[in-house]
Protein backbone atom coordinates (compact mmCIF):
# COMPACT_ATOMS: atom_id res chain seq x y z
CA UNK A 1 0.00 0.00 0.00
CA UNK A 2 2.91 2.36 0.73
CA UNK A 3 4.25 1.84 -2.81
CA UNK A 4 0.83 2.61 -4.26
CA UNK A 5 0.56 5.76 -2.14
CA UNK A 6 3.87 6.92 -3.60
CA UNK A 7 2.45 6.28 -7.08
CA UNK A 8 -0.47 8.54 -6.18
CA UNK A 9 1.77 11.43 -5.08
CA UNK A 10 1.87 13.19 -8.49
CA UNK A 11 -1.94 13.26 -8.62
CA UNK A 12 -2.14 14.35 -4.97
CA UNK A 13 0.34 17.20 -5.46
CA UNK A 14 -1.25 18.24 -8.75
CA UNK A 15 -4.73 18.35 -7.19
CA UNK A 16 -3.53 20.15 -4.07
CA UNK A 17 -1.64 23.03 -5.69
CA UNK A 18 -4.27 24.20 -8.19
CA UNK A 19 -4.10 27.97 -7.42
CA UNK A 20 -7.75 28.76 -8.12
CA UNK A 21 -9.20 26.41 -5.49
CA UNK A 22 -6.74 27.72 -2.86
CA UNK A 23 -7.49 31.37 -3.68
CA UNK A 24 -11.24 30.76 -3.37
CA UNK A 25 -10.75 28.93 -0.07
CA UNK A 26 -8.59 31.72 1.39
CA UNK A 27 -10.94 34.47 0.24
CA UNK A 28 -13.88 32.65 1.79
CA UNK A 29 -11.97 32.07 5.00
CA UNK A 30 -11.02 35.72 5.47
CA UNK A 31 -14.40 37.14 4.46
CA UNK A 32 -15.89 39.25 7.28
CA UNK A 33 -19.17 37.39 7.66
CA UNK A 34 -19.08 33.71 8.66
CA UNK A 35 -15.75 33.24 6.88
CA UNK A 36 -14.85 30.07 8.76
CA UNK A 37 -18.22 28.46 8.06
CA UNK A 38 -18.02 29.42 4.38
CA UNK A 39 -14.58 27.84 4.03
CA UNK A 40 -15.67 24.66 5.80
CA UNK A 41 -18.80 24.45 3.62
CA UNK A 42 -16.66 24.97 0.50
CA UNK A 43 -14.28 22.13 1.41
CA UNK A 44 -17.21 19.92 2.43
CA UNK A 45 -18.74 20.42 -1.01
CA UNK A 46 -15.52 19.46 -2.76
CA UNK A 47 -15.20 16.40 -0.52
CA UNK A 48 -18.71 15.18 -1.28
CA UNK A 49 -18.17 15.54 -5.02
CA UNK A 50 -14.91 13.61 -4.84
CA UNK A 51 -16.55 10.89 -2.75
CA UNK A 52 -19.29 10.55 -5.38
CA UNK A 53 -16.68 10.45 -8.15
CA UNK A 54 -14.87 7.70 -6.26
CA UNK A 55 -18.08 5.72 -5.73
CA UNK A 56 -19.19 5.90 -9.36
CA UNK A 57 -15.94 5.77 -11.32
CA UNK A 58 -14.10 3.59 -8.82
CA UNK A 59 -16.60 0.81 -9.54
CA UNK A 60 -16.31 1.33 -13.31
CA UNK A 61 -12.52 1.35 -13.32
CA UNK A 62 -12.28 -1.62 -10.96
CA UNK A 63 -14.38 -3.65 -13.36
CA UNK A 64 -12.43 -2.58 -16.44
CA UNK A 65 -9.00 -3.01 -14.86
CA UNK A 66 -9.70 -6.67 -14.23
CA UNK A 67 -10.11 -7.11 -17.98
CA UNK A 68 -7.02 -5.13 -18.89
CA UNK A 69 -3.53 -6.57 -18.90
CA UNK A 70 -1.03 -4.40 -17.06
CA UNK A 71 2.18 -3.32 -18.79
CA UNK A 72 5.08 -2.14 -16.65
CA UNK A 73 2.71 -1.72 -13.72
CA UNK A 74 0.31 0.56 -15.61
CA UNK A 75 -2.62 -0.42 -17.78
CA UNK A 76 -3.81 1.38 -20.86
CA UNK A 77 -6.52 3.23 -18.95
CA UNK A 78 -4.00 4.92 -16.68
CA UNK A 79 -1.64 5.70 -19.55
CA UNK A 80 -4.44 7.28 -21.57
CA UNK A 81 -5.54 9.39 -18.61
CA UNK A 82 -1.95 10.49 -18.03
CA UNK A 83 -1.62 11.46 -21.68
CA UNK A 84 -4.85 13.49 -21.57
CA UNK A 85 -3.79 15.14 -18.32
CA UNK A 86 -0.39 16.04 -19.71
CA UNK A 87 -1.96 17.62 -22.80
CA UNK A 88 -4.47 19.58 -20.69
CA UNK A 89 -1.74 20.92 -18.43
CA UNK A 90 0.48 21.94 -21.34
CA UNK A 91 -2.49 23.72 -22.95
CA UNK A 92 -3.07 25.52 -19.65
CA UNK A 93 0.59 26.60 -19.49
CA UNK A 94 0.40 27.90 -23.06
CA UNK A 95 -2.86 29.78 -22.46
CA UNK A 96 -1.51 31.39 -19.31
CA UNK A 97 1.72 32.34 -21.07
CA UNK A 98 -0.32 33.94 -23.87
CA UNK A 99 -2.64 35.50 -21.26
CA UNK A 100 -5.61 33.69 -22.75
CA UNK A 101 -8.60 32.61 -20.67
CA UNK A 102 -8.40 29.18 -19.07
CA UNK A 103 -11.80 27.36 -19.09
CA UNK A 104 -10.99 26.00 -15.62
CA UNK A 105 -10.58 29.50 -14.20
CA UNK A 106 -13.38 31.06 -12.24
CA UNK A 107 -14.88 34.26 -13.73
CA UNK A 108 -13.61 37.40 -11.98
CA UNK A 109 -17.20 38.12 -10.87
CA UNK A 110 -17.16 35.05 -8.61
CA UNK A 111 -14.02 36.24 -6.81
CA UNK A 112 -15.45 39.73 -6.27
CA UNK A 113 -18.70 38.47 -4.78
CA UNK A 114 -17.15 35.99 -2.33
CA UNK A 115 -17.69 38.25 0.68
CA UNK A 116 -21.43 38.27 0.00
CA UNK A 117 -21.76 34.51 -0.38
CA UNK A 118 -23.65 32.49 2.19
CA UNK A 119 -22.21 29.20 3.55
CA UNK A 120 -24.81 27.36 1.45
CA UNK A 121 -23.62 29.02 -1.78
CA UNK A 122 -20.01 28.38 -0.78
CA UNK A 123 -20.99 24.72 -0.38
CA UNK A 124 -22.45 24.82 -3.90
CA UNK A 125 -19.20 26.25 -5.31
CA UNK A 126 -17.30 23.45 -3.61
CA UNK A 127 -19.66 20.88 -5.12
CA UNK A 128 -19.31 22.33 -8.60
CA UNK A 129 -15.60 23.13 -8.87
CA UNK A 130 -14.35 19.52 -9.17
CA UNK A 131 -17.02 18.95 -11.82
CA UNK A 132 -16.27 21.91 -14.09
CA UNK A 133 -12.46 21.89 -13.79
CA UNK A 134 -11.17 19.42 -16.38
CA UNK A 135 -7.76 19.07 -14.75
CA UNK A 136 -9.27 18.16 -11.37
CA UNK A 137 -11.41 15.57 -13.13
CA UNK A 138 -8.40 13.89 -14.74
CA UNK A 139 -6.30 14.03 -11.55
CA UNK A 140 -9.09 12.23 -9.70
CA UNK A 141 -9.74 9.69 -12.46
CA UNK A 142 -6.01 8.96 -12.75
CA UNK A 143 -5.82 8.34 -9.00
CA UNK A 144 -8.86 6.05 -9.16
CA UNK A 145 -7.44 4.13 -12.13
CA UNK A 146 -4.12 3.67 -10.33
CA UNK A 147 -5.89 2.32 -7.24
CA UNK A 148 -8.12 0.06 -9.35
CA UNK A 149 -5.15 -1.36 -11.27
CA UNK A 150 -3.59 -2.58 -8.01
CA UNK A 151 -6.65 -4.84 -7.49
CA UNK A 152 -6.64 -4.42 -3.72
CA UNK A 153 -9.51 -5.44 -1.47
CA UNK A 154 -12.38 -2.98 -1.08
CA UNK A 155 -11.28 -1.71 2.34
CA UNK A 156 -7.71 -0.97 1.23
CA UNK A 157 -8.89 0.74 -1.95
CA UNK A 158 -11.33 2.88 0.04
CA UNK A 159 -8.66 3.90 2.56
CA UNK A 160 -6.25 4.86 -0.23
CA UNK A 161 -8.84 6.98 -1.98
CA UNK A 162 -9.81 8.71 1.26
CA UNK A 163 -6.12 9.47 1.82
CA UNK A 164 -5.98 10.90 -1.70
CA UNK A 165 -8.91 13.21 -0.92
CA UNK A 166 -7.44 14.28 2.42
CA UNK A 167 -4.02 15.09 0.97
CA UNK A 168 -5.45 16.69 -2.17
CA UNK A 169 -7.40 19.07 0.07
CA UNK A 170 -4.58 19.60 2.58
CA UNK A 171 -3.78 23.13 1.39
CA UNK A 172 -7.42 24.03 1.99
CA UNK A 173 -7.63 22.32 5.37
CA UNK A 174 -4.41 23.76 6.85
CA UNK A 175 -5.62 27.41 6.68
CA UNK A 176 -8.93 26.36 8.25
CA UNK A 177 -7.10 24.66 11.11
CA UNK A 178 -4.88 27.73 11.53
CA UNK A 179 -7.97 29.95 11.72
CA UNK A 180 -9.42 27.70 14.43
CA UNK A 181 -6.23 27.23 16.47
CA UNK A 182 -4.64 30.70 16.13
CA UNK A 183 -7.51 32.95 15.00
CA UNK A 184 -5.91 36.36 15.57
CA UNK A 185 -2.47 35.57 14.15
CA UNK A 186 -3.88 33.66 11.20
CA UNK A 187 -5.93 36.64 9.95
CA UNK A 188 -2.84 38.56 8.90
CA UNK A 189 -1.15 35.46 7.46
CA UNK A 190 -4.22 34.48 5.44
CA UNK A 191 -4.62 38.01 4.07
CA UNK A 192 -0.98 38.14 2.98
CA UNK A 193 -1.09 34.64 1.50
CA UNK A 194 -4.28 35.22 -0.49
CA UNK A 195 -2.91 38.52 -1.82
CA UNK A 196 0.36 36.84 -2.85
CA UNK A 197 -1.42 33.94 -4.53
CA UNK A 198 -3.80 36.24 -6.38
CA UNK A 199 -0.90 38.38 -7.61
CA UNK A 200 1.29 35.43 -8.63
CA UNK A 201 -1.39 33.00 -9.78
CA UNK A 202 -0.36 33.28 -13.44
CA UNK A 203 3.39 32.42 -13.08
CA UNK A 204 2.59 29.70 -10.52
CA UNK A 205 0.08 28.12 -12.90
CA UNK A 206 2.53 28.30 -15.82
CA UNK A 207 5.37 26.61 -13.92
CA UNK A 208 3.19 23.95 -12.27
CA UNK A 209 1.30 23.16 -15.50
CA UNK A 210 4.49 22.96 -17.56
CA UNK A 211 6.37 20.70 -15.12
CA UNK A 212 3.46 18.36 -14.44
CA UNK A 213 2.30 18.48 -18.05
CA UNK A 214 5.66 17.24 -19.35
CA UNK A 215 5.84 14.61 -16.60
CA UNK A 216 2.37 13.20 -17.27
CA UNK A 217 2.79 13.40 -21.04
CA UNK A 218 6.02 11.38 -20.83
CA UNK A 219 4.46 8.86 -18.45
CA UNK A 220 1.37 8.43 -20.65
CA UNK A 221 3.32 7.95 -23.87
CA UNK A 222 5.77 5.57 -22.18
CA UNK A 223 2.91 3.48 -20.82
CA UNK A 224 1.13 3.25 -24.17
CA UNK A 225 4.19 2.32 -26.27
CA UNK A 226 5.68 -0.16 -23.78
Amino acid sequence: METLLISLLPYIIGSAIVPLQIIIGLLLLKSPNQGLFKAIAYVAGMTITRLLQGLIFGLVLSGSSALTEESSGKNSIISTLLLVLGILLLITAYKKWRREDDPDDSPPKVLTMIDSLTPLRAFGIGLGLPLIAAKLWVFTLSALATIASAQLDQLSSTILYLLFILLAESLLLIPILARILIPERSKYLLTELSAWLTKNSRPITIVVSLVFGLFFLHSGISGLVS
